[in-house]
């Protein structure tokens, strides 16, 4: 049976848990030493998410994956005292030989996408940690690091290799494999290590990969170190990381527990999350609930509330939301968002966010309500938002309205109801505390080029601003009344599911992003659209393609044709 950290049995095929802890772990081990963490590779073969592959030389699979990912952000929130983390590898002479090749070549073409878009975002998850939580990565290479370990290495802030006349960085799936560095590799050799163009060219098409002296001076590493003071100056140079970060020494950390989640048939439940599946129409209802009470009276009592705390609560059930119905519910292509609860109490507790931002833990629940939705606006499904009486689309929650790629909200009431019209209301945490991939506000988004507009919304800030108000505001997109509510819906969703799946996709990744671009962007939208279509291409993943015939001794078959 596999890691119980990857895999949970069913009826149908077995469904891919996201949820694991430490004590489960079978390919990673987490120590620590003060203000340094030591996060080391240590993969187990036979521990595969499905069978037909072993996991040879730290070779990964999503299984893998999922605890790395679930390891950093219990860095984040269960460590405050760590400054530095330090990623290495168990194995001798070995690091990471990247994403398992057989695992790749028996998978779907969608296993394959989806186990990459979560591998990317995890590792910019590893950039953020690095970047706004203070909490640096070094990179130990102590053995031979390809493709997607290399890869690994590039998330780090600093990258370390030892120099023992064999151990090599490469990016080796050109050559081998006919696909690309499905992790940001290539955009972060340019981008982030300023590799020149004609060297990364180079690299990235010798299987053999580069060492040494060559190494350093084409800024593929940051240092060389000797095999007898290896360890010794990993050590130094983590402690030297750790003594510049700001988090707190003496805090202590929030404990993220078991997260309260139930399936019940084609429902999941959360504490703060409900979703409902309709296969009929191969959509998804995704109900988010306020906070019941208001903010906590002070950071104090923020900590004591711990997980629980709404927002991190919140945060935790979206995100595991979120990645079940992209690998688990492949067919479901549409996702609608409603809102249920006490907009004021949604509004309190982003001003108690916004507040108390020099606290590391309100700082750590912000940034990872920034993943989260991030996560929305990456995956290929439609979204839209639905705002109707006693919805509660308000500052944090008016992002699923700002981030879908359509939005209805009900003018007036329904006939005989007793109930207040729908309203919208604006926070200052829409204008900038969680940004896009693109480095945009969702609303700077909708606004680009019109910065007189944006600025005319920052001025309406708290206030509920009804639908023919919000339509003219430009905050939602149509405002149908009571008579033509149910059949706009209704059509707008059978519409959704009657155009192919792949055609929406290259649409809605083309629409969302408008504005500049960044490295994380350009991983998302020209990397990662790049490698999807190389997947299904016959050079890569056809009979006689490199995916398939690799370790058999046969030589691939191209198509040799330009296209």
């Amino acid at each position: 049976m596999p890691a119980e950290a990857a895999t949970q049995a069913t009826s149908a095929p077995a469904r891919i848990d996201f949820q694991t802890h430490p004590d489960r772990y079978r390919h990673w081990k987490l120590t620590f030493d003060g203000p340094v963490a030591r996060l080391t590779m240590d993969v187990s073969e036979d521990a595969t998410l499905k069978p037909g592959y072993t996991l040879k030389l730290n070779s990964y699979d999503l299984g893998v994956d999922i605890e790395l990912y679930d390891a950093i952000q219990r860095l984040r929130f269960e460590h405050p005292e760590v400054g530095c983390v330090v990623v290495t590898s168990a194995k001798p002479r070995v690091f990471c030989a990247g994403a398992n090749i057989n695992m790749l070549g028996k998978s779907t073409h969608a296993h394959k996408v989806n186990f990459c878009k979560f591998t990317n975002e995890t590792r910019n998850g590893i950039e953020d940690a690095t970047e706004n939580s203070h909490q640096v990565y070094l990179c130990a290479i102590n053995g031979t690091a390809a493709g997607g370990g290399y890869e690994l290495a590039l998330a780090c802030d600093y990258i370390m290799l030892i120099d023992d006349g064999s151990s090599t960085v490469s990016l080796p799936e050109l050559p081998l494999l006919a696909v690309l560095p499905g992790t940001g590799g290539l955009t972060r050799l340019v981008d982030k290590r300023r590799v020149r163009h004609d060297r990364a060219d180079f690299f990235c098409t010798t299987s053999e990969g580069i060492r040494g002296k060559r190494a350093v001076d084409w800024a593929l590493i940051d240092e060389l170190v000797p095999r007898s003071k290896f360890d010794e100056t990993v050590a130094e140079r983590a402690k030297a990381f750790a003594v510049k970060s700001d988090r707190p020494r003496h805090a202590k950390g929030i404990a993220l527990g078991p997260l309260a989640r139930a399936f019940e048939g084609d429902r999941i439940v959360y504490d703060s999350v409900a979703v409902e599946i309709d296969r009929a129409q191969s959509l998804a209802t995704i109900t988010v609930k306020a906070p019941t009470a208001p903010p906590p009276a002070d950071v104090a009592a923020m900590h004591a509330q711990g997980a629980s705390f709404w927002p991190l609560a919140l945060a935790r059930a979206l995100d595991d939301a979120i990645v079940h119905l992209r690998t688990n519910e492949e067919e479901i292509g549409t996702w609608v968002f409603r809102t249920t609860g006490n907009a004021e109490y949604v509004l309190a507790t982003d001003r108690f966010l916004l507040d108390h931002q020099h606290d590391w833990l309100a700082r750590e629940i912000l940034l990872y309500l920034k993943r989260t939705l991030k996560r929305i606006d990456v995956s290929s499904r439609s979204l839209i938002a639905l705002i109707e009486p006693g919805s509660c689309f308000a500052g944090l929650l008016l992002e699923l309205v700002v981030a879908a790629d359509r939005s209805y909200m009900l003018n007036g009431v329904r006939a005989g109801a007793n109930e207040q019209p729908a309203a919208v209301r604006l926070s200052a945490i829409n204008f900038g505390a969680l940004p896009m991939v693109n480095g945009l506000s969702r609303l700077a988004r909708r606004c680009y080029d019109d910065a007189a507009r944006l600025e005319a919304l920052r001025k309406e800030v708290g206030r509920a601003i009804e639908a023919e108000e919000a339509e003219a505001l430009g905050l939602v997109t149509f405002v149908p009344d009571d008579i033509d509510w149910e059949d706009e819906v209704r059509l707008a969703i059978e519409e959704r599911a009657s155009f192919s799946p792949d055609g929406l996709t290259g649409m809605e990744a083309s629409l969302r992003f408008a504005g500049p671009e960044t490295m994380e962007s350009k991983i998302f939208g020209r990397l990662s659209a790049w490698q999807n279509w190389i997947f299904q291409r016959p050079n890569a993943a056809g009979e006689d393609g490199a995916l398939k015939l690799y370790g058999t001794g046969r030589k691939p078959g191209y198509d040799k044709h330009r296209v």
